[in-house]
């Protein structure tokens, strides 16, 4: 088994020779790229629709997600469900992941809380999202959230300056950066709020048009 480099941590050294969803899954339960393995629960690994042309990528797992080993069940999942049926998008037919595979916190009383990964940390595990995203070979991906936004397209991203827009990465994806559901749920004032949903939900909309327009340029 590869250990982790301590000079360069990197998760290149646990993706496996073959590259299908199915064995980058299965090689990323024992991945020691970096040290977010060392008090996380487990490797959370993207799921949904091996074929999707749409993507969605986020910043790391959460609590709810780092105990149950899945992608967006919790508190923000459940508003992006919400948000995907607003905007007329099968989760089903999409594939959620994250930029980080691992849950990285601090302890507050009994709770664990979440704090943002570093840009070494973001760096070591980008090896699984190139895969996911290789494999996949998505027309559009959405980056939520300024993590998300800057392991894609990097750290001179600005998501304030540029949200909603179409952007390139270095591989070629029609990339759009938009907010994570979970800094909607932060927000205190509820017409702000409302206001954001409905803004992230046309984000949505907008990348599954897009995605829909480059497998069938016919129905643009």
């Amino acid at each position: 088994m590869p250990r982790r480099a301590s000079l360069d941590p990197s998760a290149a050294a646990f993706l496996p020779p073959r590259r299908d969803l199915a064995s980058l899954r299965e090689a990323s339960r024992t991945c020691e790229g970096c040290t977010l393995w060392t008090h996380a629960t487990q490797t959370v690994f993207g799921e949904g629709n091996p074929r999707a042309r749409l993507v969605l990528v986020g910043e790391q797992p959460g609590d709810a997600e780092d105990r149950l080993g899945h992608p967006f069940v919790g508190p923000a999942g459940h508003l992006l469900d919400r948000c995907l049926e607003d905007a007329g998008i099968d989760r089903d037919l999409v594939y959620i992941t994250n930029a980080v595979k691992h849950f990285k916190w601090e302890p507050r009383g009994k709770r664990r809380i979440h704090t943002r990964p570093s840009t070494r940390e973001v760096r070591a595990c980008r090896p699984w999202l190139d895969a996911e995203l290789a494999e996949i070979e998505p027309a559009v991906v959405v980056a939520m959230g300024a993590t998300a936004a800057q392991a894609i397209l990097g750290r001179t991203f600005r998501l304030t300056e540029h949200r909603g827009e179409v952007v390139a990465d270095a591989a070629g994806h029609a990339v759009i950066a938009t907010l994570h559901p979970s800094a909607i749920l932060r927000m205190d004032d509820e017409t702000r709020r409302a206001a954001e949903r409905a803004a992230f939900t046309d984000d949505l909309r907008h990348a599954a048009s897009l995605a829909l327009a480059r497998v069938a340029p016919a129905l643009r």
